[in-house]
């Protein structure tokens, strides 16, 4: 009884993601995610092949991976991140997608610029002030709180620590 999200960041032309969104689909999968990146209409022809099954996952866009820092991201896609990460939302939301991926940090902004109910998936969680590692945009679960983010994604905190259990289970009662 465990929802999977198969976090596969599909970026293709639109033919292709679609193609590949629906045979995701028919995993029986919960959520996907695709690139907001890939465009409005590569998003929108995912969504327009999905809502033509009888049931489909939901389908987040990542934004801006949680790698990239505010430098890292410019030179990639030459544009402040922040502004890019709004625009993104915005496609997203009007491809009729359900949500995005997003640092805490941008829940808000999505959300503010979307829908309240646009949902934000947060990775990049330390709950405990854990270290960053390679993650430049992470925060604890009180910004993800306060970011109003739907899920949040704790991945090494709990896979590299001694007693991942008692990780999950203060994780469980701070929330």
């Amino acid at each position: 009884n465990f929802k999977i999200f198969l976090d596969l960041k599909l970026y293709d032309i639109p033919n292709t993601m679609a193609d590949a969104a629906e045979e995701i689909a028919k995993l029986g999968v919960d959520m996907i995610n695709v690139h907001a990146s890939s465009g409005k209409r590569a998003m929108a022809t995912v969504m327009e092949r999905l809502g033509r099954l009888a049931s489909r996952p939901l389908v987040l866009a990542v934004s801006a991976l949680t790698s990239f820092d505010q430098a890292e991201f410019s030179s990639v896609y030459e544009q402040n991140l922040n502004d890019a990460v709004r625009k993104f939302g915005v496609m997203s939301y009007e491809a009729g997608l359900d949500g995005m991926v997003c640092s805490a940090f941008e829940s808000r902004l999505i959300k503010d610029a979307t829908s309240a109910n646009f949902i934000t998936l947060c990775p990049g969680v330390r709950p405990f002030g854990e270290s960053a590692a390679d993650q430049k945009r992470v925060a604890d679960l009180d910004i993800a709180r306060e970011a109003e983010a739907n899920f949040i994604v704790i991945g090494r905190p709990i896979y590299q620590a001694q007693n991942p259990r008692e990780i999950c289970e203060r994780i469980l009662g701070q929330i």
